[in-house]
């Protein structure tokens, strides 16, 4: 079992050691919740700022559309523009291809 030093001196150290180490780490706890809030307002101006449909763009003079994504797709790339729905309808129809993971053309309600 451990016991405390019984003379005043060493206790009065120990005191020391340990209000030092709990202000670290109620100064580390704190820095991390306060990291924690900014990645959470982030994330939500993000999914705020996010545009209803996105097209990615190729690589090359003209930037041909590649891809359709909705607003907030983790996998658009990022050569993309914010696009209205009636191009994305449009672009669709032109067999530019749907994203597979975020799916715009169910969104979209287009069926082939």
């Amino acid at each position: 079992m451990y016991d405390l030093p019984p003379d005043l001196d060493r206790l009065r150290t120990l005191r020391t050691w340990y209000a030092m180490w709990l202000g670290r780490i109620d100064q580390t706890i704190q820095a991390a919740e306060q990291e924690q809030a900014t990645q959470q307002r982030l994330e939500q101006q993000r999914a705020e700022a996010a545009p209803d449909w996105i097209v990615e763009l190729g690589i090359g003079q003209g930037a041909p559309p590649v891809d359709v994504h909705i607003g907030g797709c983790h996998m658009a790339g990022k050569r993309r523009r914010t696009i209205s729905r009636e191009q994305a309808v449009e672009l669709l129809g032109q067999g530019v291809n749907p994203c597979t993971h975020c799916r715009p053309d169910t969104e979209l309600g287009i069926l082939e």
